[in-house]
């Protein structure tokens, strides 16, 4: 199999906030890759950190420590004026609340437009309204709701509002943080296949942030479990569905809902407890299990895990 083009790398990525006393780690040491084309998703409850990762890749939040690579080239920190606009062209970001994110008091017209505008990237005013019309197009809306307000628009258009705003900037990744989770459940299946349908017909790479396990497994390639700013499992959609090991995993699995009633009435919820992993001696270290199946564990828990998966 012919290696796969990585296009985002994370290495030893830390994330504080605050100093002194106040200082708080919201990411620590966090280590994955991104390859080109595929969906990676990043599942944990809210506060784990998944957001700031996101918002890091894209140079929003700044980082303490370690690297975020974009093709191989560090994009955090002081970076050079060119690579910063590639990366804000680049990478893009869609953001959880369609209500929040978009401007009240603007057009469409303006809000799909303000990255092209801010980057001059049309000839002219008739070529800026050529690519908006066609983005709204792109994401099922009519071009003619460009001279409309957002109030006017439902959860779901507004996202799509949201998305057209990334994809108007020919972006190659789309950090998606939890696109679907302010939106009605009978538009979330609709805002999922657009989003796919968008990665096949433009190529796109997307980081997809979510907190519910049950989303990502139709969409993603690989998904990262991360829980207190630390991802605790990585692997395979699949793989991690059929064999979680970590018991965090286990417990984010265990709250996904059945359509059986029958076996909903008989499945069995399981509570995380931080305190089941004694680390005072025996150090935890981020191991691959299986090809492919990384976990986060000390020697002991890894070889029970090891036994697991025989």
């Amino acid at each position: 199999m012919a290696e796969r083009e990585k296009l985002i790398e994370i290495k030893d990525l830390q994330i504080t906030f605050g100093h002194g006393r106040k200082k708080f780690v919201a990411v620590d040491h966090v280590n994955f890759d991104i390859y080109k084309g595929e969906t990676f998703s990043l599942v944990g409850e809210s506060g784990s950190g998944k957001t700031t990762i996101g918002r890091a890749i894209t140079r929003i939040n700044p980082t303490s420590g370690g690297e975020i690579l974009f093709k191989g080239q560090r994009i955090n920190g002081k970076i050079s004026k060119e690579l910063d606009k590639e990366v804000i062209k680049k990478c893009q970001m869609i953001f959880q609340d369609p209500m929040a994110s978009l401007n009240e008091r603007a057009k469409v017209d303006y809000i799909v437009s303000e990255g092209l505008i801010n980057h001059h990237m049309y000839k002219d005013d008739a070529e800026r309204e050529e690519k908006v019309q066609r983005a709204l197009r792109e994401v099922g809306l009519l071009p003619e709701f460009a001279s409309r307000f957002p109030h006017e628009f439902s959860g779901g258009q507004r996202q799509r509002i949201g998305i057209a705003r990334a994809l108007v900037m020919e972006p190659e990744f789309i950090v998606a943080d939890e696109p679907i989770s302010a939106l009605d459940v009978s538009i979330r299946a609709q805002v999922l296949n657009l989003l796919n349908r968008l990665k096949k017909s433009r190529g796109l790479t997307y980081l997809f942030i979510a907190h519910d396990l049950s989303v990502v497994r139709f969409i993603s390639d690989r998904i990262a479990v991360i829980s207190k700013g630390r991802i605790v499992e990585l692997a395979e959609a699949e793989e991690l569905f059929l064999n979680p090991l970590h018991p965090y995993t286990k417990a984010l699995l265990s709250a996904v809902p059945m359509p059986d009633p029958e076996m909903e009435k008989k499945k069995k919820l399981l509570v995380y407890d931080p305190s089941v992993h004694d680390y005072s001696v025996d150090k935890p270290v981020w191991e691959e299990i299986k090809k492919g199946h990384f976990v986060y564990g000390n020697q002991k828990e890894l070889e029970a895990y090891r036994k697991e998966l025989k």
